[in-house]
C-alpha cells in the first residue's frame, strides 16, 4: 500500500510541472508562426498560424495527455470543475502551471525573434500601428470590431471548441478512434482558426492570452498592452463563459441520449449473459413429452462478438 501511495502522490506532483512544459511547449509553435507573419515578411501567413496553434496542441496531448489530461486551457479546466469532471481542488494548480508555461514561452520567442522583432520596429515596440509587435504574443481587437462585439465572438467560439471536444471524446456518440483524439483535436483548432478567427484572432483561452500579455508588458511594451481598446480582460472571462455554455448545451441536447445502446456495444458478453438468464432453467414437463433436442448453451457455442474497446479510458483529453 505504501508503494502504491508512495506513486499516487508522485505523479500528482509532477502535474503542475508537466503542465508548465506543455503548455509552453505548445504555446511556442503557436507564437513563432505569429512572429513569422508579423516580422517575417514572406515566411508566414494566416494559415500558418492556424496550423501552428492547432498542431501544437496535438503535439501538446501527446507529450502529456496521459499524465495531467492535456489541460492546456483555463476555460475548459474551470468547465469541467463546474460540471463536476474534475475537483476544483485542482484548478488554481492546473492553471498556474499554465499560465507559468504561456510566460516562458512568450518569454522564449522573444529571445529567438528578439533582433528580427527590432529590425522590424525600428528599435521601438508598440502596440498599435503599422509596425506593431505586441500581437506578436497576445490578442487584439481590430479596427472594424466593437468590444461587446469581441466578447459575444469569444463566447461563441469557445462554446464550440468546447461542445466539439465533448463530441470528439464522448464514448456514447461518435468519438475519434482511439489514438487519433490528439489529430482530431489539433484539426479542430486549425478549423476553428480558419473559419472564426479572424474578428479577434480566437483567443479562446485565458492562459494563451493574459501571461504573454503580462510579458510584454514587462519586456518593454509598457501599460498600453492593457490600455488598448480596454481589451485585455475580454479573453480572460468570455472563454470561460463560453466554455461552460458550450459544455451544457452538449449535455443536455446530445450526451444524454441513448446511454444503454453505448452499455451494451461496450461489454456485449455480459448483456448476451442477461438475456440468457431469464431462460427458464427447469422444466415442469416430463423429458420425454418434448421432441426438441436440448442444446446446451456454453461460451464456446456463442456468436463471436468482439467488445469493443473504451477509447481512452486513462487520457482525459476533452480537458484540452
Amino acid at each position: 500500500m505504501s508503494i502504491t501511495f508512495s506513486k499516487r502522490r508522485r505523479a500528482f506532483n509532477t502535474e503542475p510541472e508537466m503542465l508548465m512544459g506543455n503548455q509552453d511547449f505548445r504555446l511556442m509553435f503557436g507564437l513563432g508562426s505569429v512572429a513569422h507573419m508579423v516580422v517575417g515578411d514572406k515566411f508566414g501567413s494566416f494559415l500558418g498560424v492556424n496550423l501552428g496553434f492547432g498542431f501544437g496542441v496535438t503535439m501538446g496531448v501527446h507529450v502529456a495527455g496521459n499524465i495531467s489530461g492535456a489541460h492546456m486551457n483555463a476555460a475548459l479546466t474551470f468547465t469541467n470543475c463546474a460540471l463536476g469532471r474534475m475537483s476544483w481542488k485542482k484548478f488554481p494548480v492546473y492553471v498556474l502551471g499554465q499560465f507559468m508555461g504561456s510566460f516562458l514561452a512568450a518569454a522564449t520567442i522573444y529571445c529567438l525573434f528578439y533582433q528580427a522583432i527590432m529590425d522590424y520596429s525600428g528599435g521601438y515596440l508598440t502596440v498599435t500601428g503599422p509596425t506593431a509587435t505586441a500581437n506578436i504574443f497576445a490578442t487584439y481587437l481590430p479596427d472594424h470590431m466593437t468590444l461587446w462585439r469581441g466578447f459575444l465572438d469569444e463566447v461563441l467560439v469557445t462554446g464550440m471548441l468546447q461542445l466539439c471536444l465533448f463530441a470528439i471524446t464522448d464514448k456514447r456518440n461518435n468519438p475519434a478512434l482511439q489514438g487519433t483524439q490528439a489529430l482530431v483535436i489539433g484539426i479542430l483548432v486549425v478549423v476553428i482558426g480558419v473559419s472564426l478567427g479572424m474578428n479577434t484572432g480566437y483567443a479562446i483561452n485565458p492562459s494563451r492570452d493574459l501571461p504573454p500579455r503580462f510579458f510584454t508588458f514587462l519586456a518593454g511594451w509598457g501599460i498600453q498592452v492593457f490600455r488598448a481598446k480596454d481589451w485585455w480582460w475580454v479573453p480572460v472571462v468570455a472563454p470561460p463563459l463560453g466554455a461552460y455554455l458550450g459544455g451544457i448545451i452538449y449535455l443536455v441536447f446530445i450526451g444524454s441520449s441513448n446511454p444503454w445502446e453505448a452499455q451494451m456495444l461496450e461489454n456485449p458478453g455480459a448483456y448476451e449473459d442477461r438475456r440468457i438468464s431469464v431462460l427458464p432453467k427447469t422444466s415442469s414437463y416430463p423429458p420425454n413429452s418434448s421432441s426438441l433436442t436440448p442444446v446446451s448453451v456454453s461460451p464456446t457455442s456463442r456468436p463471436s462478438i468482439r467488445p469493443v474497446p473504451p477509447l481512452g479510458d486513462s487520457v482525459n483529453l476533452e480537458q484540452f
